[in-house]
């Protein structure tokens, strides 16, 4: 069984990732897919994620493989999150990790609208709020925001507590219609910080959409592209990432004949098969990523890049705030001033030549934000300590 160092893995993804600056790629839908997805759960880590793997990006060239070519599409999936994916791989998305989510949700929904005493057939309910809110888009190819299908429907549009603190309303409904690929999140309305976008038919957006793959088919096809950008990775990255089960996760790396390969620490890890060749050792580099970059989010397992800086860099509920990185490993977080400065914050000495190489890329970024400032609702420990430092 072949061996794969930590070291080696820093030097892939460096590589695989487009994230050192000598491996940028030239456009969005290329940084994309060297991540295989990128997450979208806050707009800006789209636009962040790419800048920060494509030289001279502007974000007009992210809107416009967004919102006018199309070639990356918004698609709930894995773990009920949001994810930009290259349009040829929503069809294994569909079928697989998206119809899993789509089946728990509804059965989420019946219960709570039966709960409520909306209906005393939740499942039923929900069909047809979906059915009303497709017959209002039929004829409207631009699509409705979610304000507009609330004044438009206001029989699908009740409000409700769900528990404390939450409160249902039609947004999970859209969501689902979503999840089921008879809607898409499309133009969004707002500024790329933020999202509020017209939901629209699938079939208006895309034209003559792909078929959704088997359950099979779809699970195998994401995997194969996951280990094309993570791999090595273990099985219980996958269970994790995918949100699948190790069924559907050992079935998958069966259909696409991984390989099985040892890793620093006694475990085991699988790469495709025309993967496993020595990786050559990679040239010093150092980024900054986003918040829920999928470079951090990738695996569950991250002594091998986070050290023991977990803790400091991901809040309760395991989301990741900004990261720098030095040569494959994350050593601090960067913030922005009032006035929209990129400042980074260390966890650990570096050498100075890493240093130097951060702060070009604080820069960088301050020159392309021009005074816009990102905000998120996932500041690690490491954001607001530097934060109240600054």
């Amino acid at each position: 069984m072949r061996h794969i160092t930590d070291d080696e893995r820093r030097a892939r993804l460096a590589r695989r990732h487009a994230v050192a600056p000598w491996s940028r790629v030239g456009d969005a839908e290329a940084a994309t897919r060297a991540m295989t997805v990128l997450h979208s759960t806050e707009p800006a880590t789209v636009y962040l994620s790419c800048w920060a793997r494509v030289d001279g990006l502007a974000v007009a060239d992210v809107d416009r493989a967004l919102h006018v070519e199309r070639t990356l599409v918004k698609q709930l999936a894995m773990r009920r999150t949001l994810f930009v994916f290259p349009r040829d791989l929503l069809a294994a998305a569909w079928g697989s990790a998206s119809a899993r989510v789509a089946e728990a949700e509804l059965k989420r929904m019946a219960k709570d609208v039966e709960k409520a005493g909306i209906a005393a057939d939740g499942a039923r309910w929900v069909h047809e709020a979906r059915a009303a809110i497709l017959a209002e888009l039929a004829t409207r190819p631009d699509g409705l925001t979610a304000v507009e299908v609330r004044g438009l429907l206001p029989d699908v549009a009740v409000r409700f507590d769900v528990t404390a603190g939450s409160v249902w309303n039609h947004g999970r409904v859209l969501t689902h219609l979503g999840l089921t690929a008879d809607l898409v999140r499309g133009t969004n309305t707002q500024h790329w910080r933020l999202s509020r976008p017209r939901w629209t038919l699938m079939s208006d957006w895309l034209g003559s959409p792909e078929a959704p793959l088997s359950l099979e088919e779809g699970y195998a096809e994401i995997v194969r592209r996951w280990l094309r950008t993570f791999g090595p990775g273990t099985e219980a990255d996958l269970v994790w990432w995918l949100g699948g089960t190790k069924g559907a996760v050992r079935s998958a790396l069966a259909s696409v004949e991984a390989v099985e390969v040892s890793l620093d620490g006694g475990g085991t890890g699988w790469v495709l098969p025309d993967d496993a060749e020595p990786e050559p050792a990679a040239d010093p580099w150092a980024a900054l990523l986003p918040v829920l970059d999928p470079t951090v989010m990738g695996w569950k397992e991250r002594a091998w890049y986070l050290g023991d800086h977990g803790p400091d860099l991901f809040d309760r509920n395991g989301n990741a705030g900004t990261t720098a990185w030095v040569d494959g490993r994350v050593v601090g977080a960067w913030v922005q001033d009032d006035g929209g400065v990129v400042s980074v914050h260390l966890l650990e000495p570096v050498p100075a030549a890493a240093r130097a190489a951060l702060d070009a890329e604080a820069a960088r970024l301050t020159t392309w934000l021009d005074g816009v400032r990102v905000g998120t609702v996932y500041p690690s420990p490491a954001m607001k300590a530097a934060r109240a430092a600054d």
